[in-house]
């Protein structure tokens, strides 16, 4: 470990791609980083170190990534770079090859980084970066994360890895097995966010449902036991399997006071022969019965639903039987990728190769179909009245937050509400159409 006077006054600049499980751990190595008294960069400043946590869940998100740390190199050419995620963990060749990358370290290395960089002061001028990778198949650890940011809310990693090897997806070649923390140790983690003054934890992981594989206690155990947390008014639940979202599950959210009404669930296809072709784990009926089952017990619940359109095997018929299956749905919003070719996937050994003029245009219907969705759920809720968790400003001083279901709700800027929860009626000017904002 090295000493915290080494790099002191030092500062670090962190940039995040892809999900929220990546977002929970960049902030655990900031966290870790200003131990070591290497702090975060302030805006203007420039960065004596760059730490880049990459995706790589489509080929666009290794380009991303790539031309981010190209970017970063240029701008700050003093800087030392290095790269994280699952594209450094897939490709760390090509990761190290990038101009201005010094360290490279694979997605079971995150919470070391700070123990990595004392090497880069002792590389000569020329030399190749450093690469730690562990080999997929040797990732055992669960590497424990929870911490919020700059956000208000703070994300919980309980699990990591997954073990479903579905054909489109290299995330288990980037992530390893799946592997989850012990119940006591997530509920103390979720015992010290309340003792920071923290309202609300996003429970977030690879395939978070698979929690406690190969042990006695599962999903639900560990739900119930963070339910008992003292001083934590929010829990969401992050992407969840359909096969994994048990009823007795949906039956507990219904009747918590702490967990909120919201489910985002990946579908990936609404046409079973396409389902069968990425060796999913459940069929239409399945999904559609949990979606059934979650309006019936929770009309008011938010349900987001991933969808992946232009799939190898996507015949024009398939994309017809899926489009209609998704307009029956009583859901709030979708989540559409545009397929991506990836290299090493069972997917490629595929027939019938979707265009990419008709990926994109595919895209767009769902898009389509998504926004009025989307609009149709929140017209609901207009003129009611929800609670919402008020968040930070934002730079230019406005502020917003989300309510118990999930609708991004602006309201009038006061500093002092931060982090509170209040009741807003809302309007149609206040609540916006993007929960990303």
């Amino acid at each position: 470990m090295i000493d915290k006077d080494t790099f002191g006054n030092r500062t670090a600049l962190f940039h995040t791609f892809g999900c929220k499980l990546n977002f929970a751990e960049t902030s655990t190595v900031a966290r870790i980083f200003a131990e070591h008294g290497i702090q975060r960069v302030q805006e203007g400043d420039i960065p004596d170190f760059v730490v880049v946590n990459t995706c790589s869940v489509t080929e666009l998100a290794d380009k991303k990534c790539r031309q981010a740390i190209r970017s970063f190199s240029r701008k700050y050419p003093g800087a030392s770079i290095i790269v994280t995620g699952c594209y450094a963990q897939l490709k760390p060749v090509e990761v190290s090859a990038i101009p201005g990358v010094e360290i490279v370290a694979g997605t079971d290395r995150k919470l070391e980084l700070a123990d990595y960089i004392e090497r880069v002061a002792r590389r000569k001028e020329g030399e190749s970066a450093t690469s730690f990778v562990t080999p997929t198949r040797d990732i055992r650890s669960f590497s424990p994360s929870c911490s919020c940011g700059d956000r208000t809310r703070y994300f919980l990693k309980v699990q990591d890895g997954c073990d479903y090897y579905c054909t489109y997806c290299t995330i288990p070649m980037a992530r390893g097995r799946s592997r989850s923390g012990s119940i006591d140790e997530l509920v103390g983690q979720a015992r010290e966010v309340a003792a920071e003054g923290g309202k609300e934890i996003v429970i977030t992981g690879v395939n978070i449902g698979d929690f406690g594989k190969g042990r006695e206690d599962s999903f639900i155990d560990l739900c119930r036991e963070l339910d008992k947390v003292e001083g934590i008014e929010r829990y969401r639940i992050s992407s969840i399997e359909p096969n994994l979202l048990t009823d007795e599950l949906i039956d507990f959210v219904a009747t918590s006071r702490r967990f909120m009404p919201h489910f985002h669930i990946p579908l990936q296809s609404g046409d079973d022969e396409v389902l069968k072709l990425m060796r999913r784990r459940y069929d239409t009926a399945l999904f559609r019965h949990k979606i059934e089952h979650i309006r019936r017990v929770i009309p008011h619940a938010f349900i987001g639903v991933d969808l992946i359109v232009g799939a190898r095997g996507e015949t024009t018929e398939r994309f017809e039987s899926s489009l209609r299956f998704i307009e029956s749905l009583d859901i709030s919003r979708l989540h559409v990728f545009t397929y991506s070719e990836r290299p090493g996937t069972r997917a490629l050994e595929i027939g019938h190769v979707v265009s990419q003029e008709e990926k994109h245009r595919r895209t767009r219907i769902m898009l389509g179909i998504s926004e009025r969705k989307l609009a149709d759920f929140t017209s609901r809720f207009i003129g009611t009245t929800r609670p919402v968790l008020v968040e930070h400003p934002r730079h230019d001083g406005s502020m917003s937050g989300f309510t118990d279901n999930y609708l991004r709700v602006n309201v009038a800027p006061d500093p002092s509400l931060a982090n509170t929860i209040i009741p807003v009626t809302l309007t149609s000017e206040t609540v916006t159409d993007d929960p990303q904002q």
